[in-house]
């Protein structure tokens, strides 16, 4: 499993994203990125973190930064997921595992005694100069995103 460190350049992310989008992190040079990877849209965890994003959405937007939420689901769902709940981050679709293999967040977990592979709940903040900044793994949904947000300095 990759070690994603402060420090570290961040892994290169390509993804399809909502609304018929690509998230492309090398588009985002010069920008903070706050790249959050939860296990699956629609599930009450996953709303609460996207919608608390977007309620701050202004001003992650006056630090600099932009939001890229990842998980597996089918850019289809993810349109859906946005739409049913106004979301106002970019949610990108990595199906394949590629992306969350290359930030050590594909891990295995285990529930009512059954393991099983899934997406750690995660965040990483990526610098302009796209190195990892701040890594929280293991997130508790309350309070997260305005922690993010104070280390941009918002």
């Amino acid at each position: 499993m990759p070690d994603i460190t402060p420090g570290v350049a961040a892994p290169a992310v390509d993804l399809p994203a909502d609304s018929g989008g690509r998230f492309r992190l090398a588009d985002h040079a010069g920008q903070s990125v706050v790249l959050y990877f939860y296990p699956k849209a629609d599930t009450p965890g996953c709303t609460n973190e996207a919608k608390d994003f977007s309620e701050h959405i202004a001003a992650f937007r006056a630090a600099g930064a932009v939001i890229v939420g990842v998980s597996k689901d089918a850019v289809k769902k993810l349109d859906r997921f946005k739409a049913k709940y106004d979301l106002q981050v970019t949610l990108a679709s990595d199906e394949t595992d590629d992306v969350c293999e290359r930030y050590g967040v594909w891990v295995e977990k285990s529930m009512y005694g059954k393991t099983y592979m899934g997406i750690e709940r995660a965040t990483f903040l990526i610098g302009p100069d796209g190195t990892v900044r701040e890594v929280w793994r293991k997130v508790s949904v309350k309070g997260h995103a305005e922690a993010v947000l104070a280390s941009l300095g918002g």
